[in-house]
């Protein structure tokens, strides 16, 4: 089966549109990185005048031991929140891409499978052991690429949960230590 000159723009035509659909949701995530950033450096540029403002009015020890403490969790839990906002802009770019190849890899399958099944009812008589094997093996491998798929989905949902379990660590070890450094005043 001959490809036709409409088919090569046709299939031409969409790798373009999905080449500039994936370099706008690249463009978008470094969109929104540069956002989160810029929101971030805002943030400590304040929070850094303030801090500046109240070890300036520190009048002892004790009390800069305090304000060291009350400055250490919400330090913890605004790092915890910067890289969730990271993590969330990377998984959804990376959702973008994956999608994107699922559906052009799905439309290449099934193009090969009409070119095998097209290929099989053209074929001369006595070939059927050798459209068989054809079939088995894009079989095969229609299975094997779902396998990946799956275990690159668990394996995701595996990075999830680690992040999450880290993230969680990380925020109750900073409340603990600003709890424990307020008793001992």
């Amino acid at each position: 089966m001959a490809l036709t000159a409409d088919q090569i723009i046709s299939s031409q035509k969409a790798g373009l549109e999905t080449l500039f659909g994936l370099t706008t949701k690249a463009f978008e995530g470094v969109e929104k990185l540069v956002e989160l950033n810029v929101t971030a450096s805002k943030a400590a540029l304040t929070e850094a005048a303030g801090t500046s403002q109240a070890l300036l009015s520190v009048k002892d020890a004790q009390e800069l031991l305090s304000l060291q403490a009350s400055l250490f969790q919400p330090l913890a839990e605004k790092t915890a929140a910067y890289s969730r906002h990271l993590y969330d802009i990377a998984q959804g770019t990376g959702a973008e891409f994956t999608k994107a190849f699922e559906a052009k890899a799905a439309e290449a399958q099934q193009a090969f499978v009409g070119l095998v099944d097209s290929a099989a009812k053209n074929a001369p008589a006595g070939s059927e052991t050798a459209v068989a094997v054809m079939k088995s093996a894009v079989a095969a491998a229609n299975n094997a690429f779902e396998s990946v798929q799956k275990a690159v989905k668990q394996a995701s949902d595996v990075a999830e949960a680690n992040f999450q379990a880290v993230q969680t660590t990380a925020v109750n070890a900073a409340k603990s230590t600003a709890q424990t450094a307020t008793r001992k005043r």
